[in-house]
């Protein structure tokens, strides 16, 4: 009730935490999916020392046998571009970088 608020900065706030709910609320439910579905799509794809440790907001990160990476990346990233499906097919697909470093800020 409080966003016709005559502050126009509460209402500034209160707009774009408006705007801004259901997108984040969505993108996490699709990190959620791909998290899920990971371990058997890892397993599913022969992948031995592939382990998912840990979620950084829209990001996964694995870690992986060097010998594993190229389908590795492969994997992951058409488990996660896929994570919405089949529940939402999105107008907009999602495109996810896939990459391998020796540590997680190396990987940026």
């Amino acid at each position: 009730p409080e966003i016709n608020t005559r502050n126009p900065s509460m209402r500034g706030f209160l707009e774009r935490a408006s705007i801004n709910a259901p997108i984040q609320g969505s993108a996490a439910d699709i990190i959620r999916r791909a998290m899920v579905r990971m371990p058997g799509a890892l397993t599913a794809a022969g992948l031995k020392s592939a382990k998912m440790l840990l979620q950084v907001h829209d990001e996964l990160v694995f870690e992986v046998g060097e010998a594993e990476i190229p389908n590795a990346l492969r994997t992951v990233k058409t488990v996660m571009e896929g994570a919405a499906l089949p529940v939402v097919k999105l107008k907009v697909p999602i495109h996810v970088d896939a990459k391998a470093a020796d540590n997680w800020e190396a990987a940026h």
